[in-house]
Parts: C-alpha cells; sequence; structure tokens
C-alpha cells in the first residue's frame, strides 16, 4: 500500500511538472508569434512610408526608378545592377539608362546605353485602390519614346516600360522608386 500511494504522488508530481513544461511552451510559442506580427507591422509602415516617399517624389518629378530587373520584347530577363540601370527625372529632364555586365564598354562606357531627353505630356493617375500609373514622353537627340510607370499599392515596388516611338524594341525595367536625392546612381556617358 505504501508502494502505491508513493507510487501516485509520483505519478502526480510528474503530471503537474509535464502541465507546468507544456504551459511554458505553449508561453513561448505566443510570444514568438507576437514578436513575428510586431515585424510584419513595422515592415508594413516602412512599406507605407517609402510608397508614400515615392508618390511624392513622382507628383514633383524628382525621382528615380532604380531596376534590379530588365525583361526583354521576347520576355527573357535579366538581373542586373540597380544603381547603373535606370530611369531618372529632375523636372522637365529625364535619362533612360541601361547597362549589363559584359566585356563591352557600350556606347555610355559601362557596358549599355545613356540617353537623356526632355520629358513632357506627364500624366500621373492613382486608382481605388492605391496603385499609380504615370505616363510620360522623352524626346532627345538619342531618344524617342513613351515611358510608362506602374507603381503598386502600399509600397514603392513599380515597373516601367519604355516603348520607341521609332521601333519596337520595348524594354520593361523592375525596381524601386526613390526620391532623386536618396538615390544612388552612376551615370555613364549619355547621347
Amino acid at each position: 500500500m505504501k508502494k502505491l500511494i508513493v507510487f501516485m504522488a509520483f505519478l502526480v508530481a510528474g503530471a503537474s511538472s509535464a502541465t507546468m513544461a507544456q504551459e511554458k511552451m505553449d508561453s513561448l510559442r505566443q510570444a514568438k508569434q507576437g514578436e513575428k506580427a510586431l515585424r510584419k507591422a513595422v515592415e508594413r509602415q516602412e512599406e507605407r512610408a517609402a510608397y508614400l516617399l515615392a508618390l511624392k517624389a513622382l507628383q514633383d518629378k524628382q525621382f528615380v526608378l532604380e531596376a534590379d530587373q530588365v525583361v526583354f520584347r521576347d520576355g527573357l530577363t535579366a538581373y542586373v545592377t540597380s544603381n547603373v540601370n535606370f530611369v531618372l527625372m529632375n523636372g522637365e529632364k529625364s535619362t533612360v539608362q541601361v547597362a549589363f555586365n559584359t566585356s563591352r564598354p557600350g556606347p555610355n562606357g559601362i557596358g549599355g546605353v545613356t540617353v537623356d531627353g526632355t520629358q513632357s505630356k506627364m500624366n500621373v493617375k492613382m486608382d481605388k485602390k492605391g496603385n499609380v500609373s504615370c505616363q510620360f514622353n522623352v524626346q532627345g537627340i538619342g531618344i524617342s519614346a513613351q515611358v510608362l510607370i506602374n507603381m503598386y499599392a502600399d509600397d514603392n515596388e513599380a515597373s516601367v516600360t519604355i516603348s520607341p516611338n521609332f521601333s519596337s524594341n520595348t524594354l520593361t525595367l523592375n525596381g524601386r522608386i526613390l526620391p532623386l536625392e536618396d538615390s544612388n546612381i552612376f551615370k555613364g556617358r549619355s547621347w
């Protein structure tokens, strides 16, 4: 009988410590979930702030779309360096530059093409969801094209489609829109 009582006492003590361990595990799990939710909320706020800065830069005509991906007209894509692949607008002046990691320097000296021009007929629209489209023409010695920028709601991620007026060599760049003063671009020789 004494052995039975001692056995029951150990059984109750073991069950009690197992329950306490499970409660601690549940508490840790909830803390991790709370931390993850907080991290996501902070990330959403940062994306929203970047979106608002990009929207203001578009409206002020003082922005750079730094591209990290190029999509060619046949659908092929290439990942590129964002500080040398960009569309820039500074007031009425605009620059489109693409540069690839090749052994050839290209016309701009950094493996691609840089063209400067004057922008005109800029039109910025926002839909009900907050997606922004910005369309303008660029005219210069080395470029005559229509430019269409689509920026997605609550983030500064965007794509720009450049459609030359005298050829069908449409090019799409995907990246992020930044205010001109926050950009870190390297401009090659233009023509």
